[in-house]
């Protein structure tokens, strides 16, 4: 089993390298691991699901 770079798999997932970040700091890409500021992250790896915040209006 081989691992991709946050660039590949956001090409990949056609979401942002920023989105991946995110993602592998939250703990939501399964077997991603930090190496200094390099994510290594699996290439079998699942995109994770979106999860749709509640906006909360102020009155």
């Amino acid at each position: 089993m081989g691992v991709l770079t946050v660039s590949e798999i956001a090409k990949k997932w056609k979401i942002s390298e920023r989105s991946v970040r995110n993602y592998c700091k939250q703990g939501r890409v399964k077997g991603a691991e930090q190496k200094g500021k390099l994510w290594l992250i699996p290439e079998d790896a699942k995109k994770p699901e979106r999860v749709e915040r509640k906006i909360m209006s102020c009155k």
